[in-house]
């Protein structure tokens, strides 16, 4: 049977929130190499992203507040995965492979009373002068980068066009789906609408490999493997980590929670969900030494 991945990419490696972007197309040529490697080992590819500089650069331009933030991911998933769907089908016809991309504009149902709410912890933008952050009225964190704005990110409860993305998928689409976490939403009565926050990326693909039963979670990050001890001379690269050595490190504290937590849990928990399933860190164009075990880290049951 054909093998499905759900490949993540991070919002930084499309715009770096430091403002450089010189490397960005260099990132994005080595993402797109990823998918036709695994094209071409007859995998079903779904691809998600995030947003975060992409978002807060809206955000910041908005002065009129003319639109709530759930509106700002939603232009952001119609604008990135528009871009990336023209340069892969480019890519695809080049190649004369069959495949063709699909992009679907994704809602996600979060908890009104999720803690997430009382507590700001997504960056949005890029780094900000010291102008900015003694006078912006915003919520601001200190970041791998520097200072940046940061906003409420829920946990991703359920996804409301996974049946679509699930037939696609069966179509042979490489379907781009959940662009900055998906759009968050809340039950209303009954409706659903909009809520101010944008949803980890990471925590969003793993629930949607879960809900596809995918074979593999790929997370693609400018880190190219998970590590112990990780900033410190006695730094180590982990190869394979086991789902109770994960646990462990995380509970000592080895993953940051603004950095590699968010991905070393979205993986485990993928991991846990799906029996058989394999969950990869790597950095981009590394995706198949990473699945025969050769570079980043696999995470297994």
């Amino acid at each position: 049977m054909k093998k499905t991945a759900v490949y993540a990419l991070g919002g930084n490696a499309l715009q770096s929130p430091a403002g450089g972007s010189a490397d960005a197309s260099q990132v994005l040529a080595k993402v797109m190499s990823d998918v036709i490697d695994l094209l071409e080992m007859d995998w079903s590819v779904v691809i998600t992203h995030g947003n975060g500089p992409q978002v807060g650069h809206l955000l910041s331009m908005d002065e009129q507040h003319t639109h709530d933030l759930d509106a700002w991911v939603a232009a952001t998933q119609g604008m990135i995965g528009h871009e990336l769907s023209l340069h892969l089908n480019a890519i695809l016809r080049r190649r004369r492979r069959p495949e063709r991309t699909a992009v679907v504009l994704t809602h996600v149902e979060v908890d009104p009373e999720d803690e997430g709410f009382q507590w700001p912890t997504k960056p949005v933008g890029p780094v900000l002068d010291a102008e900015t952050v003694m006078s912006a009225d915003w919520d601001i964190a200190q970041t791998v980068h520097g200072p940046r704005r940061v906003v409420a990110s829920p946990f991703p409860l359920r996804i409301h066009e996974i049946d679509v993305i699930r037939h696609l998928v069966d179509l042979r689409a490489v379907v781009f789906c959940g662009g900055g976490g998906g759009i968050p939403v809340v039950r209303r009565d009954e409706h659903h609408q909009g809520v101010p926050a944008v949803v980890d990326k990471d925590h969003f693909s793993s629930l949607l490999a879960a809900e596809l039963n995918a074979d593999a979670l790929i997370i693609s990050t400018a880190a190219d493997a998970i590590y112990r001890s990780f900033g410190t001379p006695e730094a180590e690269a982990l190869t394979s980590l086991s789902l109770e050595e994960a646990e462990r490190m995380d509970e000592a504290g080895e993953f940051p929670k603004g950095s590699m937590g968010p991905k070393v849990n979205a993986l485990c928990s993928f991991v846990e969900k799906i029996d058989g399933g394999v969950g990869v860190l790597c950095s981009p164009g590394h995706v198949l030494e990473a699945l025969r075990g050769e570079a980043g880290t696999t995470i297994l049951r």
